[in-house]
């Protein structure tokens, strides 16, 4: 069918067109700033003259970055953080919805223990005991502390099991009469039918775990083994006296400062996510939808 295109019309495409443009340049916005700041001299950056382009354009931020083995040591300790984290979440969320979502005829106590997950959802034991619990298992300063509290999300279970109980019935019951078991149906069938919601979720969960902070501030004592996210807390230039052996040292000393060496590290740890977003964000419309509505 051939529309009319009225003056009217162009004209509240062209408005709609303009809002959104307007909207996801205000989203982009802090992104850019603080990209500019990164590049621009001290000088200009504490002045509030950087907006979206950088200010007498310089590297030495950047540099500094490159020289702070603290950085890139709490760099890989979020990698590999989100990477454990993730990969036994993502089983531990299968096979916690799987079940979930069978009928009461299929599993009796169903309804018992999603009420246990909401509740838990909804409400904490508090975080003295959360501490206490910590101690007394011997997690503090460990890796696994950063790891072991971040393994079941409740929200992302409850997706899951809405999306498999989106899934045709016959599936089921005609694997079930070819003989396959319930591990074969989770892994088999239920696991690849279900991709759009698992990359949904996991998308959820990189986010979380990378931009999660509290854990290491509260049970890490070392330096070199926080987070990324709770090393932005404290970030400063150290200026160490016994380095500075020349007026060149106290001219690139000059041209970094907290506010330009801080936006660079921010920067810097904005690019993993900026990157992985882009390969599931195709997940994520069909995947929250679907795994949203209960049938």
């Amino acid at each position: 069918m051939v529309r009319n295109q009225t003056f009217g019309t162009k004209a509240a495409e062209a408005l709609l067109i303009a809002a959104l443009a307007l909207i996801s340049f205000s989203s982009l916005f802090p992104i850019i700033h603080n990209l500019a700041i990164s590049f621009s001299s001290p000088a200009k950056a504490m002045a509030g003259f950087v907006t979206v382009f950088p200010k007498e354009f310089n590297l030495e931020s950047y540099k500094k970055l490159f020289e702070d083995s603290v950085f890139f040591q709490s760099f890989w300790i979020s990698v590999k953080r989100v990477g454990i984290t993730c990969f036994i979440s993502f089983f531990i969320s299968l096979l916690m919805a799987y079940p979930l979502s069978r009928s009461r005829r299929e599993f009796k106590l169903r309804d018992v223990y999603m009420w246990l997950l909401i509740f838990s959802m909804m409400f904490n034991g508090g975080l003295i005991p959360f501490y206490l619990i910590i101690r007394q298992m011997g997690l503090m300063n460990s890796f696994w502390v950063l790891v072991l509290p971040m393994l079941v999300n409740v929200f992302n279970v409850i997706l899951i099991v809405n999306y498999f109980r989106s899934i045709p019935k016959e599936l089921d019951e005609s694997a079930a009469m070819d003989g396959a078991g319930p591990w074969y149906k989770a892994f088999r069938i239920y696991m690849p039918l279900s991709m759009p919601v698992l990359a949904t979720t996991t998308l959820f969960l990189i986010v979380t775990v990378w931009n999660e902070f509290m854990l290491g501030m509260m049970f890490i004592n070392h330096e070199d083994s926080i987070p990324l996210q709770t090393y932005m807390q404290q970030i400063v230039v150290r200026i160490d006296p016994t380095l500075i052996k020349s007026i060149e040292d106290v001219k690139r000393l000059a041209s970094v400062s907290d506010k330009t060496l801080g936006a660079a590290k921010i920067f810097a740890s904005m690019l993993p996510i900026m990157l992985v977003y882009p390969f599931l964000q195709r997940f994520f419309i069909s995947g929250i939808m679907l795994g949203s509505v209960k049938e």
